[in-house]
């Protein structure tokens, strides 16, 4: 399949509550505005394996398996709980000035059994690098940048924080290591 946008790509390992050990692949594919086409993650918690693919065939309206989703009808990005390189899609295609805010509901795929769902979260410019990110859930956290508004730090969540490293020569992000996800579930 061609593509001529972004792509926004990775590995998350680490360990469940219950100390099953998970593994994590997901794509997100994207426009050159940064907005959603198409995402699919695979999981694996111990030898169970459980995949989900989302598409978006026109703004707003998004797809499994070929059936409409309409608790996620207009939501413009995915979110993916365990890992917040997914932030840098509404950071990249909001575009803010530093003190400006833009509140978004992104289609939040939780883990580890794929459900998915409207989440109402909001972005505030604090500096050229730096985010701060809120969610109706209660959680906020500062989200730190690179010089292309790639998401490479995040705050801990129970482990070690999110490091990022990029392809100089493609699209492609790939987060190197997010130890942090068995506290989110």
């Amino acid at each position: 399949m061609a593509h001529n946008g972004r792509l926004l790509k990775g590995t998350v390992v680490g360990v469940m509550k219950d100390q099953r050990p998970t593994l994590a692949s997901y794509e997100i594919y994207c426009d050159q505005n940064w907005l959603t086409h198409r995402m699919q993650v695979e999981r694996r918690v111990g030898n169970d394996v459980k995949t989900l693919t989302l598409s978006v065939e026109s703004r707003g309206l998004w797809r499994s398996s070929g059936q409409e989703l309409r608790v996620i009808r207009g939501c413009d990005d995915v979110d993916l709980a365990l890992t917040p390189a997914t932030n840098t899609l509404p950071i990249r295609r909001l575009n803010l000035q530093v003190g400006s805010s833009a509140s978004i509901i992104a289609a939040w795929v939780k883990f580890p059994d794929l459900t998915v769902e409207p989440l109402s979260q909001r972005y505030t410019r604090l500096s050229k690098d730096t985010f701060r990110y809120e969610s109706n859930t209660g959680f906020s956290a500062e989200i730190v940048v690179d010089d292309l508004g790639l998401v490479i730090a995040y705050p801990p969540v129970g482990g070690s924080a999110l490091r990022v490293t990029r392809d100089e020569g493609s699209r492609t992000v790939s987060p190197t290591r997010a130890m942090f996800l068995a506290a989110r579930f």
